[in-house]
């Protein structure tokens, strides 16, 4: 087992890095920015180090800084947690390159799976279900473009290869409309990623996303633990997740699982990872690879019984993984609402001091969260202060306790997304189950 770990990330994730590191006997050091001083995870740390100002730029994403806190206190491991450096290739390769294990994939398979022309095309040769396309970037010669677009049929949707979050994503619903928004689509992908590949897809009008976590060992052993539905979100971004997904068959799920296994045996796949696809008229269609832990992670958690950051740790130190498939079984269901610092309504974020925090209880409840009364959330990374998680033997259980739980956390002194999760679990449709990715906005958020 690895003896000392480096937690390169901050917040919630980084806590929970921790405990598990805890559970394990395995030290920890917190690496920290000015702005996260006073943050749970540094308190809790068996060492801190400082590793620059607040702005990212600066400290979490200081590679050479990260690197030298490992090296002053003698830490034989990193472990990126999600954001940040987590999905980044040149990270991986100089982690391993400075002598320390890497908690999570090669910078080979990061590579491969971090652009996604070359994911998809990894992903076809594997047998996973992919959306038609253009089998590959788009060229610069309008005849070819104009010919593809019309072998998949409109609508379809320019990609950004190296993007995500919604970034050089552009919808196109007819050919007069098309080679304008090449154009566009390849400067937004180049300025917002230093990348101008983009690709093209069928769009898929009223789709659920659906994603299926994995586990692999690195020398070709893999395992699936089920799917989650990610449908619930705004700009692309994930609000409430849930597991397993409804509606989905036992088939349907052993099929797309069994295809996900086969694609991590192909590109001896190591740690965690999450498959994720678009789900529309009973098909699975891929659309990217997550090759780090979710942040939606705990509802899989919850109704497997596997504690995947553990696993992580263990796959990082040459053991092999606790579970095989026929352990993996699915008990009960599983929702997260992710508590974002920020106005409910115009989203804007919310910085600022914590005056009071209460975090519910009861049967079945979890509250993944760094936060604490008079803590200070600082204006300079993501909004989401903590996740809220329900568990309960049914889905009808699980939304009833989630309900109970929203009606009693208290987050004051900031604005909160905490009555939009409110709305949400208590929606007619959203109670039924497999809204699709434009329920939000296009229902709940119209009105």
């Amino acid at each position: 087992m690895l003896e000392k770990i480096v937690i390169a990330n901050r917040g919630e994730i980084a806590l929970r890095i921790l405990r598990a590191c805890k559970e394990l006997d395995i030290k920890t050091v917190a690496v920290y920015s000015e702005a996260d001083k006073d943050s749970l995870h540094v308190l809790l740390a068996d060492e801190s180090v400082c590793i620059g100002p607040a702005p990212a730029t600066e400290s979490y994403l200081n590679v050479p800084a990260i690197i030298s806190a490992a090296e002053i206190t003698d830490a034989v491991a990193i472990h990126p947690g999600y954001g940040f450096l987590a999905e980044n290739a040149d990270f991986a390769e100089r982690v391993e390159n400075s002598g320390f294990t890497f908690i999570g994939p090669t910078a080979q398979t990061i590579r491969i799976m971090g652009d996604k022309v070359s994911a998809i095309s990894a992903m076809k040769a594997s047998g996973v279900p992919c959306v038609p396309g253009s089998d590959g970037p788009l060229s610069d010669n309008d005849e070819e473009n104009l010919a593809t677009a019309k072998r998949i049929g409109y609508p379809i949707i320019i990609k950004a290869s190296g993007g995500g979050g919604g970034k050089g994503m552009r919808v196109v619903h007819g050919e007069a409309n098309l080679l304008n928004n090449i154009s566009l689509a390849r400067t937004e992908a180049a300025t917002n990623f230093g990348n101008d590949t983009i690709y093209m897809e069928k769009f898929l009008e009223n789709p659920r996303h659906i994603e299926v976590q994995v586990l692999g060992d690195g020398k070709g052993e893999a395992i699936h633990l089920c799917e989650r539905d990610c449908s619930m979100q705004r700009r692309h971004q994930k609000v409430i997740e849930e597991a397993p997904a409804p509606g989905i068959t036992e088939e349907e799920r052993q099929k797309i699982g069994e295809a996900c296994v086969n694609a991590c045996r192909e590109i001896q796949y190591r740690g965690a990872g999450t498959f994720e696809f678009l789900y529309q008229d009973r098909h699975f269609y891929f659309i990217e690879m997550n090759t780090r832990i979710q942040v939606e992670h705990p509802v899989t958690e919850l109704i497997t019984g596997v504690d995947l950051i553990r696993e992580q740790i263990r796959i990082a130190s040459g053991l092999p993984m606790s579970y095989q498939q026929q352990d993996i079984t699915i008990n009960g269901h599983a929702i997260e609402c992710r508590i974002n610092a920020e106005d409910p309504r115009s989203f804007i974020p919310s910085p600022g001091t914590i005056s009071v925090f209460h975090a519910p209880g009861g049967p079945g409840i979890r509250v993944d969260t760094h936060i604490y009364s008079s803590y200070k959330v600082p204006p300079f990374y993501d909004s989401m202060i903590g996740k809220l998680i329900a568990y309960g033997s049914s889905r009808e259980s699980a939304l009833k306790r989630m309900t109970n739980a929203l009606d009693e956390i208290l987050v004051e002194g900031i604005k909160t997304n905490i009555d939009l999760h409110k709305i949400i679990i208590r929606d007619k449709n959203f109670n039924v189950g497999g809204t699709n990715i434009h329920y939000l906005e296009s229902h709940l958020l119209s009105d």
